[in-house]
């Protein structure tokens, strides 16, 4: 009789395990990210290889840029916003990604939307995230204040760092609470699976 009962406990195991596959996978495709962009020269690898696993997990991913129009990567890379950043609510998304490249110098450092955007992220628990040149948008924005946190070297990125209060790691990622920061294209893949960890 115990060996039937065993037997007879599997076949409901499945069916739990089954029921709740649907659910997990409702999760995913819930969650949503906004990666913004410079419409000029954003970092090819540091926007694709992320928004690819992005959508590999399931998640819908809206991509924000400065102005309308298909923005061009340092490589070439043709990518159509979805929207300008003057649209973009943090409230709209679980995580708000900025990429890289030498366009985000120009673009967003100083940048009072940017600012308003990834400090309304911070504030909301949302996931905020940078790669390369990324993090000194959240620098100047405060949200790196008393954070640990990483960037692509040159350009005065991790002095500006270390002035707005963030405790500079010379790793190729942090994360640091629901902040989470890159230094660079080669980072960009583990950039990726600590935003997806940070989702889950």
């Amino acid at each position: 009789m115990r060996k039937n009962r065993r037997t007879h406990v599997w076949p409901w195991l499945a069916l739990a395990l089954f029921l709740c596959l649907p659910a997990a996978q409702g999760q995913a495709q819930g969650k949503s990210v906004l990666m913004v962009i410079a419409h000029r020269d954003f970092q090819d690898t540091e926007f694709g290889t992320p928004f690819e696993m992005f959508k590999e997990k399931g998640f819908n991913v809206a991509v924000a840029s400065s102005k309308p129009g298909a923005a061009k990567g340092m490589r070439g890379k043709k990518v159509e916003p979805d929207l300008v950043l003057s649209e973009a609510r943090a409230e709209d998304y679980d995580a708000v990604v900025f990429v890289g490249g030498l366009g985000v110098k120009d673009e967003y450092w100083d940048n009072p939307q940017a600012h308003a955007l990834a400090r309304e992220a911070m504030e909301q628990g949302k996931v905020t995230a940078a790669i390369c040149w990324g993090p000194v948008v959240l620098a100047n924005a405060g949200v790196l204040d008393g954070k640990e946190g990483t960037v692509a070297a040159g350009g005065d990125a991790d002095r500006i760092l270390r002035r707005k209060g963030c405790r500079y790691k010379g790793k190729s990622v942090v994360t640091d609470g629901n902040v989470i920061t890159a230094n660079g294209p080669d980072a960009a893949r583990s950039f990726a699976l600590a935003v997806t960890a940070a989702l889950r």
